[in-house]
């Protein structure tokens, strides 16, 4: 059986999109914390530096083999290790929010991610056991 097969909620097509959704929206955050919180001119450079090395992070680290990621990886990671990254650059995203004042809105952030892995839960599954 395909990775496909047994992962069908997680690799769906809407699933995919919302996760994407969910990956742009956390790098905003991280944009939005350099914004409000680095003083001065070098909020100018957080805003744009900060998501722009996350995304290199998160694009660059991940499990062979992964579909909701194309399956090509720059850095073999193993798959709990991925797992950890994810939860770093998603959590992150909502404590950057959290700290650039939008407290309401992290909550809301969080609560969708936990409903989104939840609903996912095979695909991470998978990761740790690859």
């Amino acid at each position: 059986m395909s990775a496909t097969t047994n992962l069908a909620l997680a690799y769906n097509p809407v699933f995919l999109g919302i996760r994407f959704l969910l990956e742009l929206f956390a790098l905003y955050c991280f944009g939005l914390w350099g914004w409000r919180r680095v003083p001065g001119p070098l909020r100018y450079v957080a805003v744009v530096a900060v998501p722009v090395v996350v995304a290199i992070v998160w694009g660059d680290f991940a499990t062979p083999g992964d579909e909701a990621r194309s399956g090509e990886t720059m850095f073999d990671t193993p798959g709990p290790l991925r797992l950890l990254l994810e939860v770093a650059v998603f959590g992150g995203g909502a404590a950057a929010l959290w700290h650039a004042g939008v407290q309401k809105g992290a909550r809301w952030f969080l609560i969708v991610l936990v409903l989104y892995h939840v609903a996912a839960y095979e695909r991470i599954w998978w990761l740790l056991q690859h």
